[in-house]
């Protein structure tokens, strides 16, 4: 990069605040008070992201009586949940390529689910008048290169002919043009019904007040600090009390698991975005996007990128970090070098938006497994359950995975507990160094597959056919 683009692209962040946008609110809630003392409750939920905050309302509906208490650690949405891109989708498998490799003989009944999921999401906003920006807008995937164009062809030519490829549309170079305008555009698939944006801190707000409204007792700046049983039940030790629990629902993604055993299946992947200001008029009729869907390209190392409410462009991705041990830590969460080359990115992309600041620059861990979608499990003779794993599609499937989490902990056989997604896991990541070396062999590879044609590697192969992967 020649220093005069690196000073004037780097120019454009002067101003970025390093909060995540969604998080940056006004009208942000104030927290709930810490549990202090003693509580006893039928289910415990731990974790007030969107996996707990579901998980939480969704017992209320099926059963009104149950006694629900909701611990999060610091406070809701903060995490995860308040610093993603806002894409909603429907898909359960991290994308309808990863499900049909792993799941082909429940890709329909895969998809199937996940888009009842995404109705049923619609559904609960308008019921409990969750004011979110939901937009049911859909989203393009975009290829840059040659070779990118050329597999999205041949990938919608797949799905037709295996009967999956309704409301999906190939698209060539003018026609992805004329949706949004960029002149690295060469083609697109527009996925028209299975993708809605949405404010993603909004909707963990709206999912609190929801939770309260139906009497789930939530305590905020809480951390659970341990699990154990206690009688017939379970008890969880935080720093000013304790909860005593018939069963507990554990939603805490990557933070470290309460069940020991497993917090080997997920690995933290640091992801990071930028946030522009406000466009102006003429500034959008530039690039055009009218129909404002949701937008990724299509390399390995990919950005995703769409407008907010206000007329912003999120633009987000490319890099994924993985920090040494697997450590999550706060200072991960500001990433200079990255914003630098994310800007730059940018302007490549919609070069004619020279001229446009970013106001806010962020970062945030993913939950990754090697697996790319989430994975579910029981503990303590199915007193326990847990969901973890989305790899940074979780905004929509989150909810499929709280049903999932009440149907074990209910002990019901259902057309979730059924799925061999659910009832198998994927492999744990190995100790280090090993799994810092084989991450970043696998970066290293991906991003050279990217500048080859696509061409995989003899390491990449293996992976494939080992089913392993890192991803965010």
């Amino acid at each position: 990069m020649a220093p005069s683009a690196m000073t004037r692209w780097t120019t454009s962040l002067s101003e970025a605040q390093p909060v995540p946008y969604w998080l940056d609110d006004p009208g942000k809630p104030h927290p709930e008070p810490a549990l202090t003392g003693a509580e006893t409750c039928d289910l415990l939920v731990v974790g007030g992201g969107y996996s707990g905050l579901w998980t939480a309302l969704i017992a209320k509906e099926r059963d009104p009586q149950r006694e629900v208490v909701l611990l999060e650690g610091r406070e809701v949405g903060w995490a995860a949940s308040g610093r993603n891109g806002g894409f909603c989708a429907a898909s359960l498998t991290h994308g309808l390529a990863n499900g049909l490799t792993r799941w082909p003989d429940e890709i329909g009944k895969l998809e199937e689910l996940g888009a009842r999921n995404l109705d049923e999401i619609e559904a609960a906003l308008a019921r409990y008048s969750l004011d979110c920006d939901f937009e049911r807008s859909g989203e393009i995937d975009v290829a840059t290169e040659p070779h990118q164009a050329a597999e999205l062809r041949e990938w919608h030519e797949e799905l037709r002919e295996r009967g999956l490829a309704d409301g999906i549309e190939f698209l060539d170079a003018d026609a992805v043009r004329e949706q949004v305008d960029s002149p690295t555009f060469l083609a697109g698939l527009h996925d028209r019904r299975g993708v809605a944006m949405l404010h993603p801190a909004k909707l963990a707000w709206g999912l609190k007040r929801a939770c309260l409204r139906l009497g789930v007792r939530v305590y905020e700046h809480t951390p659970a600090l341990a699990l154990k049983a206690y009688g017939a039940g379970m008890a969880v030790r935080t720093p000013y009390g304790s909860v005593r629990a018939r069963k507990v629902a554990l939603a805490t993604n990557i933070f470290p698991n309460l069940v020991k055993r497993v917090r080997a299946y997920t690995v933290p992947v640091y992801d990071y975005a930028l946030m522009t200001e406000p466009l102006t008029a003429d500034q959008l009729a530039s690039v055009g996007w009218k129909n404002r869907q949701g937008l990724g390209d299509s390399a390995n190392q990919f950005h995703y990128f769409r407008l907010s409410a206000d007329n912003r462009i999120l633009w987000g991705g490319y890099d994924a970090i993985y920090p040494y041990g697997g450590r999550v830590r706060a200072e991960y969460d500001d990433r200079p070098e990255t914003y630098a080359k994310l800007a730059g990115h940018f302007f490549t992309c919609f070069p004619q938006l020279e001229g446009v600041r970013f106001t806010h620059a962020w970062g945030g861990a993913i939950d990754t497994c090697s697996r790319f979608s989430a994975f579910f499990g029981t503990a303590h003779h199915g007193k326990v359950a847990y969901a973890a794993g989305y790899t940074g599609l979780g905004v929509g499937a989150t909810r499929f995975g709280a049903d999932v989490m009440l149907d074990l902990l209910a002990g019901e056989r259902t057309e979730r507990t059924e799925l061999e997604m659910v009832r198998k896991k994927p492999l744990p990541f190995p100790p280090e160094p090993f799994a810092w070396t084989g991450i970043a062999l696998t970066k290293w590879s991906l991003a050279r597959a990217d500048a080859h044609g696509g061409r995989r590697n003899l390491w990449l192969k293996t992976m494939d056919k080992l089913g392993l992967g890192f991803d965010s």
